[in-house]
């Protein structure tokens, strides 16, 4: 089992913590230690207030500050993340790419006001694994139902925004 958001706030940064031990494994070594979910819930704590020095953290992490997060952890491999918008019927295929390719992409959910993170880490055929934080768990969903937003499983129907990495340099 993966390990779960400390609080009900948190799904943003516990996806950046996920997405760093992902990207760098040195970063998620503490995972692998005595204590994981001790550690798991102090650098939430520390991830959500450098992500939202200004937004107020009652109301989660911006797509701009999850990509600020991620981008820690690959800018040293020449990959610098971005956020774009949700599109309903949008092809994914950049997301699918970048998924295959080994780069974990944070998927935020909701509507007018988006509300949860959760974090795509592999493709499996015509569906990707997501890191649902909130359950600690990794369920899979179909790519066709993230294009037609009617996603079951992960609280809410609709993708609102992705982000993406995007190659800055060649290293």
């Amino acid at each position: 089992m993966w390990p779960r958001q400390r609080d009900g706030v948190t799904c943003g940064p516990s996806v950046a913590v996920m997405a760093g031990v992902l990207l760098d494994a040195d970063y998620g070594a503490p995972l692998r230690g005595a204590r994981p979910q001790q550690w798991f819930d102090a650098e939430q704590g520390r991830v959500h207030s450098a992500v939202n020095m200004i937004w107020p953290r009652a109301l989660g992490t911006t797509p701009a500050g999850m990509a600020r997060a991620l981008t820690g952890h690959s800018i040293t491999r020449g990959v610098r993340y971005r956020w774009r918008p949700a599109v309903t019927g949008d092809a994914l295929s950049d997301v699918c790419e970048a998924v295959a390719a080994g780069w974990p992409v944070a998927m935020l959910l909701g509507s007018l006001i988006p509300r949860h993170w959760v974090l795509l880490t592999e493709i499996d055929g015509a569906a990707l694994r997501c890191y649902e934080p909130s359950g600690g768990s990794v369920v899979s969903v179909p790519v066709a139902d993230i294009r037609a937003a009617r996603i079951a499983g992960l609280g809410y129907a609709r993708p609102f925004a992705f982000v993406m990495p995007h190659i800055v340099t060649a290293i």
